[in-house]
């Protein structure tokens, strides 16, 4: 159980323990978008039984932020329990949601987390109402944006604007209480640029509500995004010195743990184009 929290008119946020993970609730006359929907059958129950216990209405949809299977895999069961709902992404990450969520059941098969049966059982139900740059949700009272900045986190990312309520919904393009995942299919290098049009959206008093930990303000984005910047200028410059590969991570500095770094340096590389880069690389 966990509690939603008014973060801005009409919008609650609450925070799972199981990945520290945000479900963020919008409201309108027309009922709830729910944004996100936690990563098994089991965790999205409690989801739905968190929202009708706040009791500010019925969810009329689902929006996924990406295709990861933390954000999408309660898809299921919030249509079970109110209906065949419309599912928002990206066409990116409706395409990939599939795909996304086999690859992390076999990561789970041999796994000894005790979450790993309620994964492998999770049915996978990726979006059905896609958009490719910007899209919007009517609420009757308001209107809520969806808007891809760009490539990041994953190729699909997603932030969800409610700007009556100055509140903004990053999903993992943003994150709180660990360093920004650069995962497999990550861009490492596109990642600050699309920041920097999730800062164009804000203000002063904007609230952010990142995947993972506590809500933030613009001012952390801003540090974060630095950061993000100071890898993708790092990959950059070790490429553009030809520096191996599987030297990259000793031969630099980084601004988060080296030991998750590895795949965006490798992301990084493959992503220069060959004028950018010396060789060998490998």
């Amino acid at each position: 159980m966990a509690d939603f929290t008014e973060v801005g008119d009409r919008v609650w946020v609450a925070n799972y323990d199981w990945f520290d993970l945000n479900v963020t609730l919008v409201g309108g006359e027309r009922g709830l978008l729910v944004v996100d929907t936690h990563s098994s059958e089991p965790a999205a129950k409690e989801v739905v039984a968190d929202v009708r216990r706040l009791g500010a209405g019925e969810v009329i949809g689902i929006i996924n932020t990406h295709e990861h299977f933390d954000h999408t895999f309660g898809n299921a069961i919030f249509r079970d329990e109110y209906g065949e709902l419309p599912i928002h992404a990206t066409e990116w990450a409706a395409e990939h949601t599939i795909s996304a969520g086999e690859r992390m059941k076999r990561n789970y098969e041999k796994s000894d987390d005790p979450h790993r049966d309620e994964v492998m059982a999770a049915p996978i139900v990726p979006a059905d109402h896609t958009f490719s740059s910007v899209g919007t949700v009517d609420l009757g009272d308001r209107a809520v944006e969806l808007i891809h900045p760009g490539r990041g986190h994953t190729a699909g990312d997603l932030v969800v604007l409610v700007p009556d309520a100055n509140v903004l919904a990053a999903g993992d393009l943003i994150e709180e209480s660990a360093p920004p995942v650069f995962g497999g299919d990550c861009h490492p290098l596109d990642w600050p640029t699309s920041l920097d049009l999730v800062l164009q959206l804000l203000n002063g008093t904007s609230v952010v509500v990142p995947g993972h930990g506590a809500v933030v303000d613009r001012a952390f984005v801003e540090d974060q995004r630095s950061d993000i910047g100071v890898v993708a200028e790092t990959i950059r410059d070790l490429a553009g010195r030809g520096i191996p590969l599987d030297e990259a991570l000793a031969a630099a500095e980084w601004p988060f743990p080296a030991d998750g770094l590895a795949k965006a340096v490798r992301r990084g590389y493959e992503q220069l184009p060959r004028h950018a880069r010396q060789l060998p690389l490998i």
